[in-house]
């Protein structure tokens, strides 16, 4: 596998200065936001989409560093009930698919959306997550029934026909937040829809990311390598699901910080299992003044588990 980086994790960089830092650091993938939930730090999608030449000198800059694209990350709600901003996050979406296709890339990492409710267009999602009161079930119905499987059927048919796969991030907040509703959005769209597997999101709603990858297997389209750490006196007073920015029982960050390396061994060997052999992008989580040390911190993590495997024969 190959250790790679999210770009915005080092979005005061410019384009090039990112670059030159990513080849002397162990990067060897990088991964683009291209707008919505990423502010698109070193990818003008629209010049890009528009001119041949911007698009070779974009390539040429990755590969004379030895570095490889992996992915473009347009990343949003695509299902907001918001008619402007769906409007435009849909918009994103669309370019980031045909620009991946003109690239020659057939990964675009994405979130499912999440509608709002029946009637007259609202600003708000609505995002369900028990049975229980009783007016929940009928709303989780309508919005998978009526907005989200339709969209991703039609939306799969588009992305099939430029040769790109859908890496679905399951994310609290998106109809998409767990292995079940991956795969029940996989059934709707075909077999172009798979996931973005980033564990970090799946710690703190107490799954188990080893089990994930297992349910997945070849649906595991894309990684992100972030880490979540939990505080269990936290957790056992006031649970995971928090409103609070400031105190909650979990928080994102570098792998190691979460969970050991071990862990980290095991994660790899499971996706070797799965049949995953592509890039584990780093993803930085924490505050900015210390993301080039957290990425650098995590690329050399990863490379001592890749070696480790690779003694071990694993």
């Amino acid at each position: 596998m190959n250790i790679g980086l999210f770009t915005d994790g080092l979005r005061d960089l410019p384009f090039d200065a990112m670059l030159d830092w990513c080849a002397a650091h162990g990067i060897e993938t990088t991964e683009f936001g291209t707008g919505n939930f990423s502010d698109a730090p070193h990818c003008d999608l629209a010049r890009l989409l528009e001119s041949d030449a911007a698009r070779a000198e974009f390539l040429g800059a990755i590969n004379r560093r030895g570095l490889h694209l992996s992915a473009l990350n347009c990343s949003g709600n695509l299902l907001d009930p918001d008619p402007e901003r769906r409007s435009k996050s849909q918009q994103v979406f669309r370019d980031s698919v045909r620009l991946a296709q003109k690239l020659g890339l057939d990964t675009v990492v994405t979130m499912s959306g999440c509608p709002g409710e029946p009637g007259e267009p609202g600003r708000y999602p609505n995002w369900v997550t028990c049975t229980w009161q009783p007016e929940f079930q009928p709303l989780l119905d309508w919005q998978w029934k009526e907005v989200v499987e339709p969209f991703w059927r039609e939306t799969a048919l588009f992305v099939a026909d430029q040769g790109v796969r859908l890496a679905l991030e399951m994310h609290p907040g998106q109809a998409v937040y767990n292995t079940h509703t991956l795969l029940r959005l996989r059934q709707a769209g075909g077999e172009n829809v798979g996931a973005n597997l980033d564990p970090s999101h799946l710690f703190w709603q107490g799954m188990d990311p080893l089990r994930v990858i297992g349910a997945l297997g070849e649906a595991v389209f894309h990684v992100h390598a972030k880490d979540c750490g939990l505080d269990a006196d936290e957790m056992a007073l006031n649970g995971s699901l928090e409103t609070r920015v400031t105190t909650r029982a979990w928080e994102h960050c570098i792998p190691g910080q979460g969970h050991d390396e071990n862990f980290w061994r095991e994660f790899v060997a499971a996706l070797k299992r799965a049949g995953y052999d592509r890039s584990l992008s780093i993803e930085y989580a924490g505050p900015g003044a210390d993301a080039r040390a957290g990425i650098e911190q995590t690329a050399a993590l990863l490379s001592r588990v890749r070696s480790a495997m690779i003694e071990e024969g694993r």
